[in-house]
């Protein structure tokens, strides 16, 4: 009988925090810039240098600790991480290992399989490093100091995850979490939320944890669930010949799909931490923590739930409006200008806008949700627009195009660009007459009873008004002159 394994998998997920400065120094932390611009002697390593915390990446991790229900370190305190790699300048990492600022959280994830705790062991404050560029043509690697010194947040959790979509629920919780608060913008592309896989397999029901390998150069949740799915089976099938799997790091090849050895996986006492001498301890105090508290954003889920509860949306729309901080204010701004303007059931007619033609135009634009850019008044103003008849409902979506690509404003742009509905039942009549006359074979088929080309007759007629007739009256207009037999 074939032997069953089971996968235990925990992450160490770094977030960039959304800082103006670096952590240490007053040095740029924005995302780009040319090589080495945004530096100075502190962020480069430079001898005599001093470090100087900046109190926003305390506050932001405060701000996450609570979210993911951890217990605070009030005094919490830094430390040297030794180790030599060209993109270090320094020779050290400043990191926290003894005494972290956040410990013993959680989250709650949901999967197919239902709702599951996921611990969090702890998240610490630490410094990023620079970036290496190998270049081929010149066969010599460069390196980037922008990101040296940049905050970052280490999020580790216990090996709690047994599979892919486990893992990626969490990191999914995670991001929208940062998103929320505001702490990070969590672009897997940019580097700015970077998730090691930590990633071991032990025979089903035996409870003995196999050796560990960590993953790593894993850019998107695609890329993730694939790793590891190859690297399960890379272990089970060292296991099934009897090898050993090796405590290792390993770089994950996305577009090969294998992973190859990098290092042996390194301990704590291989960094030889020791408290860092130029940075005194964190004392947290409860005014300090009680700030950070009373600023806590309404978060996804709770926001899904008010959205259900006041505004009487499903749970899939509340969570689809909710999948962004960004588009959630959008949405609540376009429902809030509605209500003012006295629009009934306002929050479900803007949900349907979100929903239906934003969602599809930023999935057609190939664009995220924090790249919309229109305002939500001109929104407002073309629902109102149709709710009062003034344009159709395909009109008013040609309109929502060039609001969400260029927020014109639509009232104008309708008037400019004579998009308003033809109301004038005398207009219809005499297009409604002349595209009956044009279909005799149509007609003799919708009144020996094939009904359905009525669509085809609306449709001739909308074609011949240039989209700006209203459907209602073309099919009461068509129906009433189809009814009165083979004369019309």
């Amino acid at each position: 009988m074939a032997k069953r394994y089971e996968t235990v998998i925990g992450l160490e997920v770094h977030v960039e925090l959304a800082t103006a400065t670096k952590i240490f120094c007053g040095c740029s932390a924005k995302f780009g810039g040319a090589p080495n611009t945004h530096t100075c002697p502190v962020c480069t390593g430079m001898p005599g240098s001093l470090p100087v915390l900046n109190r926003q990446v305390v506050d932001y991790a405060l701000a996450l600790g609570m979210a993911a229900n951890c217990r605070i370190n009030q005094t919490c305190k830094f430390d040297r991480k030794n180790y030599f790699y060209p993109d270090n300048p320094q020779n050290y990492q400043i990191s926290q290992l003894y005494l972290p600022i956040c410990h013993d959280g959680f989250l709650e994830i949901r999967t197919a399989s239902g709702k599951k705790k996921i611990r969090i062991h702890e998240m610490h404050m630490e410094e990023d490093a620079g970036k290496l560029i190998h270049d081929e043509w010149e066969d010599c690697s460069l390196v980037d100091y922008n990101r040296s010194g940049v905050p970052l947040v280490e999020i580790v959790s216990e090996p709690d995850m047994r599979n892919a979509e486990e893992v990626i629920a969490y990191l999914e919780k995670l991001r929208l979490i940062c998103q929320y608060l505001g702490v990070s913008d969590c672009k897997l592309q940019e580097g700015s939320m970077r998730a090691d896989v930590n990633l071991s397999v032990m025979e089903a029901g035996s409870g003995k944890l196999g050796t560990r390998t960590e993953m790593k150069n894993l850019n998107s949740f695609k890329a993730i669930a694939r790793a590891i799915e190859g690297e399960r089976e890379r272990q089970i099938e060292l296991l099934e010949e009897g090898k050993c799997v090796q405590q290792e790091t390993r770089r994950w090849d996305d577009n090969k799909e294998i992973s190859y050895a990098m290092r042996s996986k390194e301990d704590a006492k291989d960094y030889r931490y020791f408290p860092d001498p130029d940075l005194p301890p964190v004392v947290i105090s409860g005014e300090w923590l009680a700030r950070i508290k009373e600023r806590q954003p309404e978060l996804q889920e709770e926001k899904a739930e008010r959205y259900e509860k006041d505004f009487g949306l499903s749970a899939y729309d509340a969570s689809l409006l909710t999948q962004s901080r960004h588009l959630a204010d959008l949405y609540e701004q376009t429902v809030s200008l509605l209500q003012q303007k006295e629009v009934a059931g306002a929050p479900k007619k803007a949900a349907n806008w979100f929903i239906g033609e934003t969602l599809r135009l930023l999935k057609d634009r190939g664009m995220e949700t924090e790249d919309l850019h229109f305002t939500p008044g001109h929104l407002a103003d073309l629902i109102v627009v149709c709710e009062r008849g003034e344009v159709n409902n395909q009109t008013a979506k040609k309109v929502f195009g060039r609001i969400f690509d260029e927020d014109v404003e639509p009232v104008s742009y309708i008037e400019k660009n004579g998009l308003k509905t033809v109301v004038d039942t005398g207009v219809l009549e005499s297009i409604v007459e002349k595209i009956l006359a044009s279909n005799p074979k149509t007609v003799e088929e919708y009144q020996s009873g094939k009904t359905k080309v009525l669509g085809f007759l609306v449709g001739q007629v909308m074609k011949e008004m240039k989209g700006k007739a209203d459907p209602q009256t073309v099919n009461r207009l068509l129906m009433e002159k189809l009814q009165r037999g083979p004369s019309l």
